[in-house]
């Protein structure tokens, strides 16, 4: 991949996006991930307005340090770039003591991940909204259209996604050319909707590599049975499978109900 190239592409669609829509520039939810980082730093590379939105919620104070350390590099660098800080764990807290209390308390573990994504989400369009911006989307080809891992209307909803047909590994690289920080190139990837510091490997079983490698196959139509496949490949296969299959809602369009003619009127 010709980085430079591809830095310079993103750059071009995400001003020219604006410019035809009449927006005045970008918001970005930043939680000290490489995705986020890469992201607002390609927003801030085409001279519009970027809006930097750190939203901790009970978050691991690493995740906070590295989110606010990549935003400060980056107004070092760009004077159109700028940070907010929206401490929603004092709203996240008052949702809790609104919502029943449910027996099953993984399900309502996973319930409140998401809605941490959710309230996220919401913030940033308030952002958007005061400032006549759009919602860049952090989310990389396998999350978004190879297991389906985002929230739907949490990180999921977004106006434009400028990386979502890199892998991660792609992401790396791109970053590693931009100049990301270290402490953010270092961290394992997570996607910061729990109050211990879990990464995405540890929550998916597989890490990206290995998810790219299994994306690679099926996008392909190779038939694994015609592969000599390792132990840990064949786990590594079914657990994008059934990712996908469990996910696939999110990456369809939403479906709409189609009145026949006849019973219409």
């Amino acid at each position: 991949m010709n980085t430079r190239r591809v830095i310079d592409h993103i750059t071009e669609w995400l001003r020219s996006y604006c410019e035809r829509h009449g927006q005045q520039g970008f918001v970005v939810g930043v939680s000290g991930g490489i995705d986020s980082a890469v992201t607002s730093a390609l927003c801030a590379r085409t001279g519009l307005a970027t809006l930097c939105v750190e939203m901790p919620i009970h978050q691991a104070s690493t995740q906070v340090a590295r989110a606010q350390e990549h935003i400060s590099w980056l107004m070092q660098r760009h004077t159109n770039a700028r940070m907010e800080v929206v401490q929603l764990t004092p709203v996240f807290d008052q949702m809790m003591a609104a919502l029943p209390a449910v027996e099953d308390k993984a399900a309502m573990e996973l319930a409140l991940a998401n809605t941490r994504a959710r309230l996220r989400m919401a913030t940033l369009y308030y952002f958007a909204g005061l400032l006549r911006c759009v919602v860049a989307g952090t989310g990389n080809k396998v999350e978004d259209f190879g297991i389906g891992f985002f929230t739907k209307y949490g990180d999921g909803g977004v106006d434009l996604s400028p990386i979502a047909d890199l892998t991660k590994t792609e992401v790396y690289a791109i970053a590693r050319d931009l100049g990301i920080i270290d402490s953010i190139m270092q961290a394992k990837p997570t996607d910061g909707l729990w109050g211990d510091d879990r990464s995405d490997e540890d929550q998916i079983g597989a890490s990206y590599p290995e998810l790219e490698w299994a994306m690679d196959i099926r996008e392909k139509g190779i038939d694994p049975a015609k592969l000599d496949l390792s132990a840990r490949q064949q786990e590594v296969l079914a657990i994008f499978d059934r990712r996908k299959a469990a996910n696939r809602h999110k990456m369809e369009s939403i479906p709409v109900c189609v009145i026949p003619a006849g019973i219409k009127g």
